[in-house]
């Protein structure tokens, strides 16, 4: 095994070219794992390796390519000297926004391709080889808060994201067994990433802002931290869950509701 290998942990994170995944990959890097920056553009993988340094290696697949993910992780297992990596992110995902009734079956398709599948096939081929290898491991999906509560005109987002949160809990409960753990991180209204285009309006980030309970919107750095605590050893008996990372919008529905001053008058009302 190669320095890299001895001296610090590994992890690969999908989807890592560019927005949520570059900032989980470079937080990872800051804090001390060796990362397989692994994205389907060769050109976005190579410049955030190359912008991590020497912690970084570019990796090329598309994560529903099971042969291409194999030759990816080949590859990263040269850089750092391990036949498989400590940990994964599956953090590859798309969007394709439109009203259900209109939306194309081939957009539809794409989406719960890249998404689901994707996420199956990139965990899926780490595992068999923690399962060979090491015996341990941890993943972490990247899902949503599009997936615990529905968003208008998300498309298939929201369903690939529900049923990504399912696919963290079968296979955190069949690979439990070989000493992988497997959650799910769902982020919540993240100035980052997919969501940039919406708060590029001034006004539409304030409204958004004023509706989390936190009273701001969330950082790619803010998911970034708790990917690496579901990594971490500090996790180590955690499996199978989902942490919302949302300032508490998800859960604030009721809030944002109209009720009369009455009732919540102190001592009033029935027990």
């Amino acid at each position: 095994m190669s320095a890299v290998g001895e001296s610090r942990p590994t992890v690969i994170v999908t989807g890592a070219g560019n927005g949520l995944g570059a900032e989980i990959a470079t937080a990872a890097a800051r804090s001390g794992w060796f990362v397989g920056v692994l994205d389907a553009d060769a050109e976005a993988a190579e410049s955030r390796a190359a912008a991590i340094g020497s912690a970084a290696v570019a990796l090329v697949a598309d994560t529903t390519d099971e042969t291409a993910m194999n030759i990816a992780l080949d590859r990263f297992g040269e850089a750092a000297g391990c036949t498989a990596p400590v940990a994964l992110v599956c953090n590859a995902g798309i969007v394709r926004f439109g009203p259900l009734l209109d939306i194309s079956v081939a957009d539809w398709r794409t989406v719960t391709n890249v998404n689901l599948t994707g996420t199956f096939v990139a965990a899926r081929s780490v595992a068999r080889r923690m399962v060979a290898e090491q015996q341990a491991g941890s993943i972490v999906a990247i899902t949503s808060m599009n997936g615990v509560a529905p968003g208008p005109n998300a498309g298939a987002y929201g369903a690939t994201k529900a049923a990504i949160a399912r696919l963290t809990q079968q296979m955190a409960l069949e690979w439990g067994q070989f000493g992988i753990r497997v959650n799910a991180v769902a982020p919540g209204l993240i100035d980052a990433g997919m969501s940039e285009p919406i708060y590029s309006d001034p006004d539409i980030r304030e409204r958004r802002a004023q509706r989390v309970p936190l009273g701001r919107l969330g950082t790619a750095g803010d998911v970034a931290g708790a990917v690496l605590f579901l990594l971490s050893d500090e996790a180590a008996y955690i499996t199978g869950t989902e942490l919302l990372v949302d300032g508490g919008v998800t859960m604030s529905v009721i809030a944002t509701l109209p009720r009369p001053l009455s009732v919540d008058t102190v001592g009033t009302g029935d027990r």
